[in-house]
């Protein structure tokens, strides 16, 4: 392993990094090391953890450890999906390779035996991974609706086997006419049964399963340019799901707040209350689950860690950086900086990160797609 150096986190020229609109419960103000040459300084970490560079993977956004062992990676904006392998056992990849090419915008990933399931901006496919590679073209499992300004899919395996698809809205607010945009469709392993589980969700992103109620939980991209102050509102949401469940978009925002341009609260008050209310535009991505990371201390493993993409149209920008959603009573209940520094004092940014894996040997890899690197935070 490469030299390491401790750096103070409380230095007053560093704490600048990062924006503490969102924070609670800061721990930041303590020491961390971080590996010389494999990360840059500015990137910083919750006391007791180090961060090195995992990777370079030119726009990586979500992550899926193989049965092999290899970690795979969507490109969406290459149309492929990288597969990188540790060998060594360093913390570092050894070498990568393009597990599956040739597809429209790959986004999520859902391993299920030997198939790689990928939700692709207009369907999810799959293809049988072996030696590192497809063994045929991807197959055609189910379609659904594309085009508009959401075009990311986000894939997850619920409990009861079914298949679950996060599909966004066409629009930032619009009352969509076809029913499965804004929405969480449920189909079987084959592609078979499609049918609307969740609604009035305007763009959710990350998915994760509750590791004890087997919930669904997503983390929502609210709405843009409400009046009269499109800075601070509306507030990110972290949902959980439940079939049938209306999460308010277009109608409703926050806790069941209606929107100015429709002010129907009657509506509102019919549909489901946000779980967990966060910073506006910080553009949550993917989430998960600490429970396989060996890593971390025993009292953060009901925890789970959550992507902040940032934002596109705040005067000060937020987001950048990964927080962890503090977990009690199977419900989240705050949230915290956990690894920052992707955002420079002036507000410009060389990261923007997208999603965090838990890989095989505890720690935690976190994918970022503006500079195209993987970050792997381990004590």
């Amino acid at each position: 392993m490469r030299t390491v150096h401790l750096f103070v986190a409380a230095l007053a020229a560093l704490a600048g990094l990062a924006c503490r609109t969102d924070s609670r419960n800061d721990s930041r103000a303590a020491a961390r090391i971080i590996e010389s040459g494999t990360a840059p300084d500015s990137l910083r970490a919750a006391v007791g953890f180090k961060v090195n560079l995992f990777a370079r993977v030119a726009g990586a956004r979500v992550m899926a450890v193989g049965p092999d062992g290899a970690l795979y990676v969507s490109q969406t904006g290459q149309g492929q999906i990288a597969r990188l392998v540790d060998v060594s056992g360093d913390g570092v990849a050894d070498s990568q390779t393009v597990a599956v090419r040739g597809l429209d915008a790959p986004h999520g990933l859902a391993w299920r035996g030997s198939w790689l399931y990928i939700a692709t901006t207009g369907a999810v496919v799959r293809v049988r991974i072996q030696g590192g590679r497809a063994t045929a073209a991807p197959e055609v499992l189910a379609r659904y609706s594309s085009g508009g300004g959401h075009f990311t899919r986000s894939i997850l395996f619920g409990a009861d086997s079914g298949m679950y698809i996060s599909i966004g809205s066409s629009c930032n607010l619009c009352v969509e006419t076809a029913p499965d945009r804004a929405a969480v469709m449920r189909y079987d392993l084959e592609g078979k049964g499609g049918r609307l589980y969740a609604r009035g969700l305007r763009n959710a992103v990350g998915m994760a399963l509750h590791p004890v109620t087997k919930e669904i939980w997503v983390s929502q991209n609210e709405r843009d340019n409400i009046s009269p102050d499109h800075e601070d509102l509306p507030p990110e949401e972290i949902n959980i799901l439940r079939d049938g469940g209306d999460y308010g978009w277009p109608y409703c925002h926050s806790d069941r707040v209606p929107n100015p341009e429709f002010h129907d609260q009657a509506r509102c008050d019919r549909t489901i209350a946000p779980a967990l209310q966060m910073q506006a535009h910080s553009a949550p991505l993917g989430m998960t689950f600490l429970t396989g990371a060996t890593q971390f201390p025993s009292e953060m493993r009901g925890d789970l860690l959550l992507a902040f993409h940032g934002s596109w149209n705040r005067t000060t920008p937020t987001g950048a950086k990964v927080v962890r959603v503090r977990v009690a009573g199977n419900r989240p209940v705050s949230y915290e900086d956990f690894l920052w520094g992707f955002q420079r004092p002036d507000g410009s940014r060389w990261g923007r990160p997208t999603d965090v894996a838990v890989w095989k040997d505890g720690s935690v890899l976190v994918s970022e797609d503006l500079g195209g690197g993987i970050y792997r935070v381990s004590r």
